[in-house]
């Protein structure tokens, strides 16, 4: 068995300890961690596609999240003798990694890639599914795969006395009226940029309300979003540890060779803008109620002055790259 590399974090404010480790599962994937918080773990592997498929006009990224019952200590049995399909928690967990990973990679990353995770030990206490944001992010960093990470995640329970939990127990997380779970990632001036939000009530929380307990108000969620940097960059600087500890076991991760697959340039975008900003200023005149149907009045006729841009009618400034998918501008308001 090849030999681990472990890396372990307090959390702050808990009694917890966060825990990553490479180098013992999965030799064979681009990348694999096994993070715990408690006894529950999970198996994190990431890996890409050499080559781009032909004709791939998007970003083809799987997250996958496998639950198997023996991680509980049980095996199915009686008449069900195999794990059935996917719960609903792993797919909403699925979900809940995607989120912060998509805008992550970079734009015209068009390679294959999968992020799969297997939940190998579960102690009924901690959830998996922030595990599993914080070992993707880990696996990808330690991948090869270009990722602008790392990222770091936590989720805060708001207990009835009105304080924040961090990583809580199922248990908290009930006992609790409001849960957020928060993604983000560490700038260059130390602060954190906030990537995903989910945020909801408990079960019980009106029944809560009704005894006393503390409301959420905005001036808490703002709180919640300012105490959430303190965690998200434990588990960066962690993520970072275990890089460095790769990086001086195994020498220098060697990033996989990629060709961006363009959409279009600035260039071509702007051409594109500065005709529809004109042909439907018009439009834009019309009352509120009535500018949907201005705007279908004026497409065909703006439809073939569209069509005359391309490459070759613009002037290009250099190997321009395209513009990235999240930053895309809206036509500006007249």
């Amino acid at each position: 068995m090849a030999e681990a590399i472990t890396v372990s974090g307090p959390i702050s404010g808990t009694d917890k300890t966060l825990t990553l480790e490479t180098g013992r599962f999965a030799p064979n994937s681009m990348g694999a961690v096994v993070a715990s918080i408690g006894a529950t773990q999970v198996l994190t592997t990431a890996n890409a596609a050499k080559n781009v498929r032909e004709g791939m006009d998007f970003f083809p990224l799987t997250v996958d999240v496998e639950e198997r019952a023996y991680a509980a200590g049980k095996i199915p049995g009686s008449f069900f003798r195999r794990e059935g399909r996917p719960t609903e928690d792993a797919i909403l967990t699925c979900r809940l990694t995607d989120r912060p990973l998509r805008p992550s990679f970079p734009d015209g990353f068009r390679h294959e890639t999968q992020v799969v995770t297997t939940v190998i030990g579960a102690d009924q206490e901690n959830p998996h599914d922030v595990l599993s944001i914080n070992a993707a992010s880990a696996a990808l960093m330690i991948s090869g795969i270009p990722f602008d990470g790392p990222l770091g995640t936590v989720r805060m329970a708001y207990s009835q006395e009105g304080e924040w939990i961090p990583h809580p127990t199922y248990e908290e997380s009930e006992n609790g009226t409001f849960e957020i779970v928060i993604a983000g990632r560490e700038l260059e001036d130390g602060d954190v940029a906030v990537m995903m939000v989910e945020a909801g009530g408990s079960e019980n929380a009106f029944y809560y309300y009704d005894d006393g307990a503390k409301k959420v108000t905005e001036e808490v969620l703002g709180d919640a979003l300012q105490a959430c940097k303190v965690w998200i960059k434990e588990s960066i600087a962690l993520q970072r540890q275990l890089v460095a500890s790769v990086i001086a076991t195994h020498g220098p991760i060697e990033p996989m060779s990629w060709t961006p697959v363009l959409d279009y340039t600035p260039e071509i975008f702007d051409a594109v803008e500065k005709i529809g900003a004109e042909g439907m200023a018009p439009a834009r005149a019309w009352p509120q109620q009535s500018r949907l149907p201005a705007r279908v009045s004026a497409m065909p006729l703006l439809t073939p002055s569209l069509l005359t841009v391309s490459p070759s009618s613009v002037v290009m400034t250099g190997n321009s790259p395209a513009r990235p998918r999240w930053s895309r501008k809206r036509f500006a308001p007249s």
